[in-house]
């Protein structure tokens, strides 16, 4: 079995929840006591992405902007000039979806360590609807030279994802959703970025996700044990630069593969594997996530139900792509 170290409650009631945007605020912290460069800013939601704590203990390292997502990017390349290292938090609704034209001109192009920290991402955001449903922003990000895109499992995962994008020279983005999610990676779990990670072993499928949605794959993979499925589960935290070899590694032993994402599928996590095994070792690969439409009002477990993204759902996409589509192993 894979080494890596799990909560011992997965798919219990008794596992613990928190939101990640936590993990996040207590890594932003020790990562401005380790390093005095580090500097926030916000676009007037400091308390929703959790960097009020920051602010209480650095208030002349952390900067209001108000609601000028534009303004706020273009603010931190100017502080990262001068050798700082900012992190600017907001909505993923708003940035990048507002100011990704600043991100890509101010940021990128000119290679500044910035990190963009999208919170509320995906489907947490429910009852607020398609408007503050970010489902575009690992596309957006991914397709922009020298961005480092990161989407973490939960809140531990997202403390360790801050304290290692704080120490980067280039830039990066964060990837947060809202609601309080189970806490199944623990402070013993390793965190790289670049790094994937085998959570579960199995010769069937592979099935690679990020974020939230790794969760919802490990429950899955217990639902099709029964059913005669082995899955190989690999967590994929950092989406851009992929780990092409562990990734390669898995698909080859299984000989088919199934992404799983909170996001629009065009473009985003699953394209890019897909890209990986396209160049490097073609079989077959479905690619689940938001297949071309906006979201909707609605608890998350609803909505992910809704878009075939819960642990149910997923088993029975898997099971019917196992049952259709044959291994492919090269040579054979």
């Amino acid at each position: 079995m894979s080494g890596f170290s799990l909560a011992e409650a997965i798919g219990s009631d008794s596992i613990v929840r928190e939101t990640m945007r936590k993990g996040f605020g207590r890594g932003l912290v020790r990562a401005g006591e380790a390093d005095e460069t580090v500097v926030a800013l916000c676009a007037d939601l400091t308390d929703s992405v959790q960097m009020g704590a920051f602010q209480k203990r650095f208030g002349d390292r952390f900067i209001q902007v108000g609601i000028a997502e534009q303004n706020m990017v273009t603010v931190a390349a100017g502080l990262a000039a001068q050798d700082k290292k900012p992190f600017v938090g907001s909505y993923a609704a708003f940035s990048p979806g507002r100011n990704w034209e600043q991100i890509r001109t101010t940021v990128c192009l000119n290679e500044r360590p910035v990190c963009i920290v999208g919170s509320h991402a995906g489907f947490s955001v429910g009852a607020d609807g398609a408007t503050h449903q970010m489902l575009e922003d690992i596309a957006l990000m991914r397709s922009l030279p020298h961005m480092t895109v990161v989407a973490p499992a939960d809140s531990v995962e997202a403390e360790k994802a801050t304290l290692a994008l704080a120490v980067m020279k280039t830039p990066s983005y964060l990837r947060l959703s809202r609601e309080s999610t189970p806490v199944y990676t623990t402070h013993d779990s390793p965190f790289e970025l670049g790094r994937a990670y085998v959570l579960r072993e199995g010769h069937d499928v592979t099935i690679l996700s990020t974020g939230i949605m790794t969760y919802q794959c490990l429950l899955a993979a217990k639902q099709l044990d029964e059913q005669g499925i082995a899955a190989e589960i690999i967590h994929v935290p950092t989406i851009k630069p992929l780990d092409a070899d562990t990734i390669l590694m898995s698909v080859k032993k299984t000989g088919r593969a199934v992404t799983v994402e909170e996001g629009q599928i065009a473009a985003g996590f699953g394209s890019a594997v897909t890209e990986l095994t396209a160049e490097r070792l073609p079989l077959p690969v479905m690619r689940l996530g938001v297949q071309d439409k906006f979201g909707e009002s609605g608890t998350t477990d609803e909505l992910l139900d809704a878009f075939g993204l819960s642990a149910l759902q997923i088993a029975k996409s898997v099971r019917s792509f196992c049952e259709i589509t044959p291994k492919y192993h090269q040579g054979g």
